[in-house]
């Protein structure tokens, strides 16, 4: 298995050197030069394992000989042992079709840490073989950053550099990282938008002086490894509800849209997926794209949902490939247009080729009366995120003998107030991060400004060799 970037014009690595090096040098997204197909034999297959053993099977086609088998289900043993459920991301009926997939029972509460722990441990493998250090800067709207930095902290040859708008993520979030002390954790607070700390990120990764004098790679769903971890879990509940001979919906909280391309990718194994719903809060980008073919950039609005506060939707650019024919002199193009312009149009023959996602948007009454309803019918408290795609599901027009998994992004704690205002019910931290409040926090604000976030990167980040 090798990978190729979107905008065609990097070297093809192989799954070591993809995880490694997060984005292409051509400033292009890693995906695999062909999808591996699975037989409904190989689904079947999986029928009664584990959460980890179903991920050795699901990864092996994209890890290829970078790492063994034995390799491989060590790695995956030791993420998936500290999350605080046995089925590691278990499903809750809600009622007759309607299931959520509760993926946030890792040690951060969200459901980014089904991936972080598993990159975490890919991380320090592949960097023992070499010897080299390497700098990890990312950018977070809530739950990357924390999750990243729980997998990442003390771990050797790495220092973690994790920029978040400032004052617009919650408390329990922003704790979550800043009162973790670990010598190669580095928190930046920056006085701008999630999308303004997404562009410095991307900016260094196209600095050819940072380059030349550090090793970078990323943790946010730009890398690939993140959303082949993520692929597991829409193959592990499909399976749970009758697949392959049952066909599922899926329906996605979006922001980045990592998570829903990961659904895609699952599909493009061969697991029948029936539909991939894009659930989108205000800012509704991606609902946009798929309902008129526009995908422009707006303002972006602050929300009860902050990890859905994007308004570039990174991860577009891989489906955007495979609507393009996998042409990368085509994608190349058609990114560059939009970096300028801010605005795209896509064809509807470019639309039909993604026939497999339809959208939703909900604003903040539609969270908060999913949420009620969840709690008052079902006896379930969901988060804001989670409320966005239960409305979308409860709304979509599927068959009715299709189920349809709501995916629960993260523990309603992390959302307390908006939680509490919806539903009258005030949720608590769980006793595993109950302390949170307790802990001194520790970060640094600078300015929405590349030089000076630049500066702070370089005296700090480790020298590649």
């Amino acid at each position: 298995m090798d990978y190729i970037s979107t905008r065609g014009s990097a070297p093809a690595l192989d799954f070591e050197q993809a995880t490694l090096a997060g984005l292409a040098a051509d400033g292009g997204l890693y995906v695999p030069r062909a999808w591996p197909q699975w037989t409904a034999a190989d689904f079947e297959a999986l029928r009664g394992l584990g959460y980890a053993e179903t991920a050795v099977r699901v990864m092996t086609p994209f890890v290829g000989d970078a790492l063994s088998e034995d390799e491989l289900r060590a790695l995956c043993s030791e993420a998936y042992n500290s999350f605080s459920h046995a089925a590691v991301t278990p499903l809750v009926q809600l009622d007759g079709r309607h299931w959520l997939l509760e993926l946030f029972h890792g040690p951060t509460l969200a459901f980014k840490d089904v991936a972080l722990q598993m990159l975490g441990g890919l991380f320090e493998t592949f960097l023992a073989r070499s010897g080299k250090a390497l700098t990890i800067v990312g950018a977070t709207s809530g739950d990357t950053g924390s999750a990243a930095i729980q997998a990442l902290a003390g771990r050797e040859r790495i220092e973690i550099f994790m920029l978040h708008p400032h004052g617009r993520i919650t408390d329990v979030q922003r704790r979550q990282m800043t009162t973790i002390h670990a010598p190669n954790v580095h928190n930046i607070a920056i006085e701008g938008s999630f999308d303004d700390a997404q562009a410095m990120v991307k900016r260094i990764f196209g600095d050819e002086s940072m380059r030349e004098k550090f090793a970078i790679s990323a943790v946010n769903s730009i890398n690939w490894a993140r959303l082949m971890a993520q692929i597991v879990y829409y193959v592990w509940a499909a399976v749970q509800l009758g697949a392959p001979q049952r066909r599922v919906a899926f329906s996605v909280p979006t922001g980045n849209f990592g998570d829903a391309f990961a659904g895609y990718a699952a599909a493009q194994m061969g697991l029948p997926v029936e539909r991939i719903i894009v659930a989108t809060n205000s800012n509704d980008i991606m609902h946009r794209a798929f309902a008129t073919g526009d995908y422009s950039k707006g303002e972006v609005r602050a929300t009860g949902a902050p990890s859905m506060d994007i308004q570039v939707a990174s991860n577009f650019e891989r489906l955007l490939f495979d609507m393009e024919g996998r042409d990368g002199a085509k994608t190349a193009a058609r990114m560059a247009d939009f970096d300028g312009s801010g605005k795209m149009v896509l064809a509807r023959e470019m639309l039909d080729r993604a026939a497999l996602f339809a959208s939703a948007r909900a604003d903040a009454d539609d969270m908060s009366l999913a949420m009620r309803w969840a709690q008052e019918r079902c006896g379930e408290l969901i988060d804001p995120h989670t409320a966005a795609g239960l409305h979308a599901a409860r709304a979509a027009d599927l068959p009715e003998n299709v189920p349809i998994v709501t995916l629960a992004t993260a523990h309603p704690a992390k959302f307390r107030e908006t939680v509490e205002r919806a539903t009258g019910v005030r949720p608590a931290l769980p006793s595993r991060v109950g302390h949170l409040f307790d802990r001194e926090e520790r970060f640094d604000v600078l300015p929405a400004d590349y030089a000076t976030v630049k500066a702070f990167i370089a005296e700090r980040a480790a020298p590649s060799a």
